[in-house]
């Protein structure tokens, strides 16, 4: 029944809150300092990993480990990524075999900073962007982006 961006929208899964939704998703890159270096927009429906090689053709990333979370498991993603010269570590699920071996404490300290990073973002609004056009979306997810860095960035060097 939803009229707005019906031909580029769809309905997603929210894992953490557990809930069905109507929109897009945001993938990200973020760099091991917390700024956002680049992001794609594509329907609530896509798998995280399908974007992600795209992502690292467009932001080059200096560093060349990258940490993702469970929704990049996948040997598919990490030999496309290893050819590009880049190491993917995700942590295993619990009920995977050498879990607890694989998940260094140091390394999911890390990605909870990163998670947290991507929760700053819903303080500026991110999550809900009331606009009507393509063009409205993008320039409010843009300047939704924009204030992180600027904000990140001062409270970094003051």
């Amino acid at each position: 029944r939803v009229k707005i961006f019906r031909s580029v929208a769809d309905i997603g899964y929210k894992a953490i809150k557990k809930v069905y939704y109507y929109g897009f998703k945001v993938h990200a890159i973020v760099s091991d300092d917390g700024y956002l270096l680049d992001y794609a927009v594509t329907k609530a429906s896509v798998h995280d990993a399908k974007e992600t090689v795209e992502l690292m053709i467009n932001a080059h990333p200096a560093n060349h480990y990258l940490l993702g979370d469970e929704g990049y498991l996948g040997k598919n993603l990490a030999t496309n990524l290893k050819h590009m010269g880049y190491v993917l570590w995700t942590p295993y699920r619990k009920n995977m075999q050498g879990a607890r071996r694989h998940n260094d404490h140091q390394l999911m300290a890390i990605r909870r900073s990163i998670e947290s990073d991507f929760s700053l973002l819903s303080y500026y609004n991110a999550e809900n962007n009331r606009a009507r056009s393509p063009v409205g979306f993008q320039q409010r997810l843009e300047i939704v982006i924009l204030a992180y860095n600027m904000a990140y960035c001062l409270e970094r060097f003051n």
